[in-house]
């Protein structure tokens, strides 16, 4: 268990921490994967803010991408890796320790 009387913010990381990353992966640690509009409109954003969101997760290798065509469309499926399941709760822990301080 963490000593939580050295509790560092610094140590928050700093790929989750930000509303529109937090809400991506809240939304996807509870789902096996979702389409690029699901995640849009469960997000609120819009499609540029989403997609520079999601590659700076994907870079990160927290969540990969299946791309495929549907109809002659293009349709972008995200889900969570083990890597990105692993730093969430490591993030949720963290954040819970400030709480409990």
């Amino acid at each position: 268990m963490e000593d939580k009387s050295n509790f560092d913010y610094r140590q928050l990381d700093e790929i989750i921490h930000s509303r529109i990353r937090l809400a991506i992966m809240s939304v996807l640690i509870g789902i096996k994967e979702a389409e690029f509009t699901f995640l849009r409109n469960q997000v609120k954003t819009t499609d540029g803010n989403l997609s520079i969101h999601l590659r700076k997760l994907e870079d990160a290798g927290y969540i990969s991408v299946t791309k495929s065509f549907s109809n002659r469309k293009p349709m972008s499926t995200y889900k969570l890796t083990n890597k990105g399941h692993d730093a969430f709760k490591t993030y949720v822990e963290r954040l819970d320790s400030i709480i409990k301080t």
